[in-house]
């Protein structure tokens, strides 16, 4: 069984989706939740589905490397970055090198890097007078949203949506395609 590990800062939709993915899936599982945040909606569905999780300080994410003996004893092979906002540390990529994968709600390179997450992100869409938008799927390096691209999808942005309407179009992309594109990379990565 390959064991994966979500990191997620927020309420945890692609989190639960993921999980409900590999619920019952013969080789992968999801293992553990890393949260930077306890009041984050996705210890609350870590719990519901009795999945093991860890909330982790700034200063011992960056200023040690402990979380690595967590994800060791939970024999974590890969880790998902869903919603989760911190950068990630050189150590954890040297430790899961091409292992760690994240979604990112535009299609980089454009609206990429530090601050562009989540309503930034479709506000700047929005702003830009776009006509499409959607979601890029990308592992992970020392940059924000700078790793190789493994996957994007499009939707059509109206002249007529709001940054809500935006927002929800490129959610139901991410809920549709982000827990079979690790799928799909997690097998890659072991040939």
């Amino acid at each position: 069984m390959k064991n994966l590990a979500v990191f997620a800062s927020g309420g945890g939709s692609n989190a639960q989706k993921i999980i409900e993915y590999f619920g019952n899936h013969e080789s992968i599982r999801v293992a553990l939740i890393v949260s930077n945040r306890a009041d984050a909606g996705v210890i609350a569905i870590a719990q519901k589905h009795d999945i093991p999780f860890c909330i982790i300080q700034r200063n011992y994410f960056y200023d040690s490397e402990n979380i690595l003996a967590e994800l060791q004893q939970a024999d974590i092979q890969h880790i998902a970055l869903a919603g989760f906002l911190w950068l990630i540390p050189a150590y954890l990529i040297q430790a899961f090198p091409n292992r760690i994968v994240n979604i990112h709600p535009a299609l980089l390179p454009k609206y990429g890097g530090k601050g562009m997450h989540g309503t930034h992100v479709h506000e700047a869409v929005k702003a830009a007078a776009e006509t499409e938008s959607g979601i890029t799927i990308h592992e992970v390096n020392e940059r924000y949203d700078e790793g190789k691209i493994l996957f994007q999808a499009t939707r059509n942005i109206e002249a007529t949506d709001d940054v809500t309407t935006i927002a929800k179009k490129i959610l139901a992309l991410e809920h549709t395609y982000f827990a079979q594109v690790i799928e799909t990379w997690m097998s890659q990565t072991d040939k």
